[in-house]
């Protein structure tokens, strides 16, 4: 290789080193968050697009029917429109019409079918009716299963597989449709509920309830069964299951905009069932288009591209890296809230009164898998909230604030808001009823004794001290099985106040019992100082912890501190999740530690977790009540209980059963935990909750003051330059002298070369 080669070559490697100088230094002129760390691109910031982060997988399931996970909540309830939802301001939660014009009356009816008054025993009433009255005008989102030619004939309804070739995202399919909402949609929904294609998790119970379901569902079996003769087992392009094909009592439409649904007995919950997806309407036309030919294996399906007449449509669907839902451009809107509970007007939810919502025109989800990236965006302002559907974050946040002087300074310099809320959520030690010890007891005497000895259990367990050692102050103690924010939870009444464990104070709030009292009634159980009078052998009790793992080994302690206190020794019994479910369904646990998150907002979804036949170990495990509670009086209230609408019979009914759960002490009541959303200063309306789940339409958003904050907070590193452009010339300056002097070695050789010889 001759020498101009090689300065050719050193050349070149100087180049590509002040190459990647060059570019190493971009990143830190234009702000390396901005080239690294934002996840959207630039100057998206400024426009009206909500973003929010999906940290595991993308949802599995948004076909309404089968859809009952909690991520897949952000998009089928921005996407469907059940009859009903929830007053999105209003605790305890209140009921309104969504796609109904508004929330009826039920018509009950006897065995012969006679009217009965509003009033009438629930063992009188043999059907309930109720007839929603839809909405008029409301508009599919625009998608090509609607799409018709000049003709009037469908578009995409007769595919074969050629014809979707290079056809991923519903957004291929050039031509749309729309058509209007009516009440045969919600028939075909609830027919659906029946289907044998997927699994609906609602089908069981709700074919105990609506009126020939189960027959139906029978029947849809055998239909299917027919159109699969001659396909194999494996084939996934499956004929059109049309549920308009077989008649069904349970729900009619009696015109075109006039639902009917007849409900076995009474049922008052089956109002909260009309404000879930199950019951959203399903086009027929979506159906069709999503069975034909090669489809399925695109994904082109309702798990991945459902169709509603929400605010919102799902236009991207990348599997595990983004998801986009924009405005609905045939939706109606609707009015934000102009009344709400008290305090909100000061925390400023009632500012939008009466605007047309949705407020934001795109919500796009971006996956992060790891939560410090998470965090270090949302800090940075690339992300609006950290989780949209979740309340933990928020409370993670606000611990970290309690820890950290400097985590609370940036929190509060940045504006981050940490609205807080109470759910209806609770968390909750049991004995179990039917241990000898500390259940129920065969004897009069034992009933007794055993009682006295939960009632010593109860106040010697210290769940103030949990919540400000464990829950870092972020709960609420909770003085019976009912939480906050639903109907019969009354300040002034017992689910408030627990006489066995408190006393009232000077300042008339709850005030633990000492531990002599605790002592007191441990000593008329028969265990002085936590030894049985008779044998004087210890009292040791069993406590199944469920993922006991190394990290709880701090709470554990604290439990056996707790029983100490009195005398009585702790025996901690560790095991996995899969055995202590089978222990709980077998009954053989004596004392556990769980908790329960309400499907819907009424009392009985927490008291029928005390009810005698939903005894988890005498149901084989079907039930909820895991501590096998039975009290005959609780029982007979609750079955009077759970006919009743919300009002003064109602509350009186639920007082007198928390009574009876404080007097026999079955739990010890535990607590409520905080729940908190987390938003950046720029996000409006953001009233945390876990129940209503339509809530992202409600949020409004600035831009203006984003685009502003992000650039603030990620400004440009300029500080490097000086050093930069002195390595620049380091690097250069000899490089370049190097070749300067080369090349004149290289000319003055070629002219002696070219001199004539002497």
């Amino acid at each position: 290789m001759n020498n101009t080669s090689v300065s050719n070559r050193a050349l070149a490697h100087t180049w590509i080193g002040l190459a990647a100088i060059v570019l190493a230094s971009s990143g830190l002129f234009s702000g390396c968050s901005e080239v690294v760390n934002n996840p959207h691109p630039l100057g998206s910031e400024a426009t009206n697009t909500l973003f929010v982060p999906f940290t595991k997988r993308s949802p599995k399931h948004l076909d309404p029917t089968s859809s009952y996970s909690n991520d897949e909540t952000p998009y089928t309830y921005q996407v469907y429109e059940p009859p009903y939802a929830y007053h999105y301001l209003k605790r305890p939660y209140e009921l309104i019409g969504r796609s109904a014009q508004s929330v009826v009356a039920p018509k009950y009816l006897d065995k012969a079918g006679q009217v009965l008054p509003d009033d009438a025993p629930g063992e009188q009433i043999a059907e309930t009716v109720f007839e929603l009255k839809i909405k008029p005008g409301i508009q599919f989102a625009p998608h090509p299963a609607f799409a018709k030619d000049a003709q009037g004939a469908y578009v995409y309804h007769q595919l074969k597989r050629e014809d979707i070739v290079g056809k991923y995202q519903i957004t291929d399919f050039k031509e749309t449709g729309t058509r209007e909402l009516v009440a045969d949609d919600f028939v075909y929904s609830i027919r659906r509920l029946a289907t044998t294609r997927i699994k609906s998790p609602s089908f069981a119970i709700m074919s105990e309830y609506i009126f020939g379901l189960r027959e139906y569902g029978e029947k849809i079996v055998q239909l299917d069964k027919k159109l699969r003769t001659g396909l194999a087992p494996t084939n996934r392009d499956l004929p059109f299951l049309d549920f308009r094909a077989l008649p069904f009592e349970g729900a009619q439409a009696l015109d075109k905009y006039t639902l009917k649904i007849r409900v076995i007995g009474k049922y008052p919950q089956f109002k909260y069932w009309l404000a879930m997806t199950f019951f959203a309407p399903i086009p027929w036309e979506a159906e069709k288009f999503y069975a034909q030919p090669g489809m399925v294996e695109k994904n082109l399906t309702l798990n991945y591209w459902p169709v509603g007449t929400g605010p919102f449509m799902m236009t991207e669907f990348t599997e595990n890296r983004r998801h986009v839902l924009q405005r609905n451009p045939n939706f109606r809107g609707e009015p934000y809230p102009c009344e709400g509970s008290p305090g909100d007007k000061e925390l400023g939810y009632l500012a939008d009164c009466g605007k047309m919502i949705p407020f934001v025109d795109q919500v796009v989800f971006d996956i992060e898998k790891e939560a410090v990236p998470l965090q270090a965006k949302f800090m940075q302002g690339y992300y609006d909230s950290p989780a949209i559907e979740r309340l933990d974050y928020g409370t993670g946040y606000i611990v970290a604030m309690g820890d950290d002087k400097n985590k609370e300074k940036e929190f509060k310099e940045k504006g981050i808001r940490l609205p807080t809320t109470v759910e209806a959520n609770n968390w909750y030690l049991a004995f179990n009823w039917l241990d000898p010890v500390v259940g129920k007891g065969k004897t009069p005497e034992e009933t007794e004794r055993n009682r006295k000895l939960r009632q010593a259990l109860a106040i010697a367990i210290d769940w103030e001290e949990h919540i400000a050692i464990f829950e870092r102050g972020q709960g609420m103690p909770a003085h019976g099985p009912l939480p906050p924010s639903l109907f019969g939870h009354r300040t002034d009444g017992p689910a408030a106040f627990n006489p066995v464990v408190y006393n009232k104070g000077a300042d008339g709030k709850p005030v633990r019992k000492p531990i002599e009292e605790a002592k007191k009634l441990l000593a008329e159980a028969g265990y002085p100082d936590g030894r049985d009078a008779k044998t004087g052998q210890p009292l040791v009790l069993n406590f199944d912890y469920q993922n006991a793992a190394a990290g709880a080994k701090a709470v554990l302690d604290w439990y056996t501190k707790q029983f100490a206190k009195i005398g009585v020794q702790l025996e901690i019994r560790a095991t996995d999740y899969n055995r202590f479910q089978d222990k709980m369904n077998k009954g053989t646990i004596q004392i556990f530690f769980w908790g329960w998150l309400a499907d819907y907002p009424d009392a009985e979804n927490f008291l029928f977790m005390l009810y005698g036949p939903n005894s988890k170990a005498l149901t084989n495990g079907n039930g909820e009540n895991g501590a096998n509670y039975s009290s005959p009086e609780f029982d007979k209230l609750f079955e009077r209980m759970k006919f009743l609408e919300d009002g003064p019979e109602k509350q009186q009914v639920i007082d007198q059963m928390i009574e009876i759960t404080q007097r026999d002490a079955v739990w010890s009541f535990g607590y409520f935990p905080t729940s908190a959303a987390a938003y950046h200063q720029w996000i409006s309306n953001g009233k945390p909750t876990q129940i209503i789940r339509n809530h992202i339409g409600y949020l409004r958003l600035d831009p203006k003051l984003r685009a502003e904050k992000i650039a603030e907070w990620n400004k440009p590193v300029w500080w490097p330059m000086p050093v930069l452009l002195l390595l620049l010339a380091i690097a250069v300056l000899p490089a370049w002298a190097a070749w300067r002097r080369r090349e004149q070695e290289t000319a003055a050789r070629t002219l002696a070369k070219l001199e004539p010889q002497a």
